[in-house]
C-alpha cells in the first residue's frame, strides 16, 4: 500500500500530490542552505576622532596639499617657512617660549572652520624646540586644556653653523637640588651631532654613563642625582660633521642649594624693641630660600596709612656651609622721628608659590 504524505501538499488525483509553496515568515532566510554561501557582513567600527587619545591631530602641511602626521621629533632645513595644522575647532598651542617673549612677528596662529594653523616664516637654530597643540573646551566662558588630545612634536632646524641651540645668555646658573635631577641645558639642532659635557676646573670631560649623568639632545645633559661633588663651572662641546673645529656652548655654574621646598622660612628683627620719641629704628624681615625663588613682602604696623614709612625690598645669593648656595630676600622698614603712634606689633607677610609665612614683632616705649 503507497503511503501519502499529505503534509504541504494538495491531492490532484489518487497517488499523486502536488506541494504547495509555503509562505515564508517575516525574517526567515531565503536563501536555500547549500544552494549559495553567504556573506557574513559584520558592523564597520567607527574609527577614532582627531584628538582622542592615541591619536595625533597635530600634521605638518607639505607640498602640493600632501599632509604629514608628526611623531615625537623632526628635522627641518632652516630658512623655508614651516606651516602646522591641528584639527579641531577651539584650538590651543604652545611652542618655544622666546617667540613669545619677543613678540616675534614670524609667527602667525589663524583658527579656522575645521583646524587650526601656525606658520613660522624663516625659521632657524633658535626656534628649535618643542612645538604642541590640544583641544579646548569651553562651558560658557570657562574654557579648559584637554589634556587626552594634547600633540607634541619636538622639531630641529639643522643648522651646520649653529651646532647649539643659541641662548640670550651668556653664562646660565643652573641649581643643584638633592631630591630631583638637574639638566644642564645645551640643545643641540641636529639629534646626530655628538656632544660631551666639561667641567672647568678640574679641567675634565664628565664622563656619560646613561645612569648617573646621561644626555637627551631635546634636554641636555641630565645629572640624575646632584651632589656638592657636582658644583663648579661647565660647558658643552659639539662636534661638527663637517667642520674639524668643535663648537662650545654657553657656559652654566652649578650652584648646590641648601633650602627645601615649601614656604618662606622667616625670621624678622627691629633694631631696637625699645624706642623714645624722636628715635629712628628699622624692622628686617628676612627670607632664606631656593636660589630662583621669588618672595614678596607686605607689612602692617601701628601708624599704617597715618604715619610715612620707608621700606626697601633687596635680595641676593650668599653661600652657607660648603658649595650651598641659598637665596636671602629681605625687606627693611624704617620708621623715622618716633611718635607715640609708632608703638605696637610690626606683621611681616611672606610669600611664595608654596605658600605664605607670617612673623611679628613689638616695638615698645622707653619711658
Amino acid at each position: 500500500m503507497v503511503k501519502l504524505w499529505l503534509e504541504n501538499c494538495v491531492l490532484v488525483y489518487p497517488g499523486v500530490c502536488q506541494q504547495v509553496k509555503r509562505k515564508k515568515e517575516a525574517g526567515e532566510n531565503r536563501i536555500r542552505p547549500g544552494r549559495k554561501r553567504v556573506k557574513v557582513r559584520y558592523p564597520k567600527v567607527k574609527e577614532k576622532e582627531a584628538g582622542s587619545k592615541g591619536q595625533s591631530i597635530l600634521t605638518q602641511v607639505l607640498d602640493k596639499g600632501r599632509f604629514l602626521r608628526l611623531g615625537e621629533s623632526l628635522s627641518l632645513n632652516p630658512g623655508r617657512a614651516m606651516e602646522l595644522r591641528c584639527k579641531g575647532t577651539n584650538i590651543g598651542w604652545a611652542y618655544p617660549f622666546y617667540l613669545d617673549t619677543f613678540n616675534d612677528n614670524r609667527l602667525s596662529i589663524k583658527q579656522h572652520e575645521r583646524y587650526s594653523q601656525l606658520i613660522l616664516t624663516s625659521p632657524s637654530a633658535a626656534d628649535t624646540g618643542e612645538y604642541s597643540c590640544w583641544v579646548v573646551l569651553c562651558d560658557g566662558e570657562e574654557c579648559t586644556k584637554d589634556g587626552e588630545s594634547t600633540s607634541a612634536t619636538y622639531i630641529y632646524f639643522t643648522d651646520k653653523d649653529e651646532l647649539f641651540v643659541p641662548s640670550a645668555i651668556h653664562f646660565e646658573i643652573i641649581y643643584l637640588r638633592p631630591d630631583k635631577p638637574a639638566t644642564v641645558p645645551c640643545r643641540v639642532t641636529n639629534p646626530k651631532i655628538n656632544v660631551s659635557l666639561h667641567r672647568e676646573v678640574p679641567a675634565e670631560e664628565i664622563a656619560v654613563d646613561g645612569i648617573q649623568v646621561s644626555y637627551n639632545p631635546m634636554k641636555g645633559f641630565i645629572i640624575q642625582n646632584p651632589s656638592p661633588e657636582h658644583k663648579g663651572a661647565y660647558y658643552c662641546k659639539a662636534n661638527s660633521t663637517t667642520k674639524t673645529t668643535p663648537q662650545i656652548s654657553t657656559k652654566y655654574q652649578l650652584l648646590y642649594v641648601e633650602v627645601p621646598s615649601g614656604p618662606p622660612l622667616v625670621t624678622i628683627e627691629a633694631s631696637s624693641n625699645i624706642a623714645s620719641g624722636g628715635d629712628i629704628f628699622n624692622v628686617t624681615c628676612t627670607v632664606l630660600g631656593e636660589p630662583e625663588m621669588n618672595v614678596s613682602f607686605s607689612w602692617s604696623y601701628p601708624g599704617q596709612g597715618q604715619r610715612p614709612v620707608s621700606i626697601h625690598d633687596s635680595w641676593r645669593l650668599i653661600n652657607r656651609g660648603v658649595g650651598h648656595t641659598t637665596r636671602i630676600s629681605q625687606s627693611v622698614m624704617i620708621v623715622d622721628d618716633v611718635e607715640t603712634i609708632d608703638y605696637g606689633k610690626y606683621i611681616c607677610t611672606t610669600k611664595n608659590k608654596h605658600g605664605q609665612t607670617l612673623v611679628a614683632t613689638t616695638v615698645k616705649s622707653h619711658e
